[in-house]
């Protein structure tokens, strides 16, 4: 009797321990389904894109950029957008920004493939190729907004302060010194002076969407019609916030 009871209680120890191990594979199936069925796979249309207006996009990437500070990033099946996108772009802005690492810029505005065109140069400053860029962009493919992202603590802007010399940076820093010169400060004008370097941050973003205005006659003329507007902000690396500028 004692053998047949231990056999019995092995025997119905091991098929509760197979229910149990089938009942947790099928959870996980039902939640693996669960999260697949809320990926987003869709992309940005033409015809969403130009039901858009300017003030719209900036609050869409008002919202991304607050999703991605709070780690709430959109689920997407980037697959599936790969898929979906391969025949056409209608993304909503363009966004030059620094090649600054800690600045992905998609992840930023939590945006998926076919959402955004991203032009980036260290400084971030317009020359002709980045305007050839943006009035792709814009005049050609339907964009709604031209940024430009700043960030703190920006190697570029430092180097252009300490006057850095070396190869190619040389002439690249000569388009980020004019930003420099235009800020009205009394303090140490060097790289270790993290309030002039901010100041020099946001001079340089600004003086950027002048130079856009200024030399693409086409982007000037599609803002003052209303069809896009030229903007600017500073990407904070410490919390991840993008701050507008006015």
């Amino acid at each position: 009797m004692n053998s047949i009871l231990k056999i019995s209680v092995i025997a119905f120890a091991f098929l509760a321990f197979t229910g149990c191990k089938q009942e947790q594979k099928l959870d996980k199936e039902v939640e693996q389904q669960e999260v697949t069925a809320i990926l987003v796979g869709d992309v940005m249309t033409q015809a969403q894109q130009t039901a858009l207006t300017p003030a719209a996009v900036i609050k869409s990437l008002t919202e991304g950029n607050a999703r991605f500070m709070n780690n709430k990033p959109t689920a997407r099946d980037q697959s599936k957008q790969v898929e979906n996108s391969a025949t056409g772009q209608y993304p909503e802005a363009v966004i030059l920004s620094c090649i600054d690492s800690r600045v992905p810029v998609e992840d930023v505005f939590d945006r998926g493939i076919g959402d955004v065109f991203v032009a980036r140069v260290a400084g971030n400053f317009a020359n002709e190729d980045i305007l050839g860029s943006m009035e792709y962009a814009c005049k050609v493919s339907g964009s709604k907004l031209v940024l430009v992202l700043g960030h703190e603590h920006c190697g570029a802007i430092k180097a252009a302060v300490d006057d850095v010399k070396l190869g190619n940076i040389t002439p690249m820093l000569q388009k980020i010194k004019p930003a420099i010169a235009m800020v009205d400060y009394k303090g140490e004008k060097n790289s270790k002076n993290d309030e002039f370097v901010a100041m020099a941050c946001e001079s340089n973003v600004r003086n950027t969407i002048n130079n856009i205005r200024k030399n693409s006659p086409i982007l000037k003329e599609m803002e003052d019609k209303g069809e896009i507007k030229i903007v600017g902000a500073v990407y904070n690396l410490e919390t991840g916030k993008v701050d507008w500028l006015d």
